[in-house]
């Protein structure tokens, strides 16, 4: 299976929360799978650090690439492609890292690991 991390599954998994579901855990930790982690993903990161939103996460704001490479994990860039996808999403959900993740997720044919519901009404392909 080819997973794409959602933020906030990318954070717990690096800080062992509890709160990441044991169908997440056990997905991300198959060496089976492909698990990527999005730019928008170190961009949301390296924001909210800064904004002083997550203060837990200064080891993996500091250095994401190292951090996701010591997992196993590789990085997906974001696109031209990706970008108008994400921008002519249509609906309510405002969020823009969100909205590229369901792009990429869609246009690249990867299952977002995400306990966000709302995603479903994108038809994503989501495992939580």
């Amino acid at each position: 299976m080819r997973l794409l991390l959602d933020t906030h599954t990318l954070i717990w998994w690096f800080v062992g929360d509890m709160r990441l579901s044991q169908s997440a855990r056990t997905a991300i930790s198959d060496d089976a799978n492909d698990i990527f982690v999005s730019a928008a993903s170190a961009w949301e990161i390296a924001t909210k650090f800064r904004l002083g939103k997550l203060p837990s996460v200064a080891g993996i704001a500091a250095d994401l690439g190292s951090a996701i490479n010591g997992q196993g994990f590789s990085p997906l860039a974001v696109s031209l492609r990706h970008g108008q996808a994400a921008g002519a999403l249509p609906g309510p959900h405002q969020d823009p890292f969100d909205r590229m993740l369901i792009a990429q997720a869609m246009l690249d044919n990867l299952v977002l690991v995400s306990n966000e519901t709302q995603f479903d009404i994108y038809g994503v392909a989501r495992l939580w």
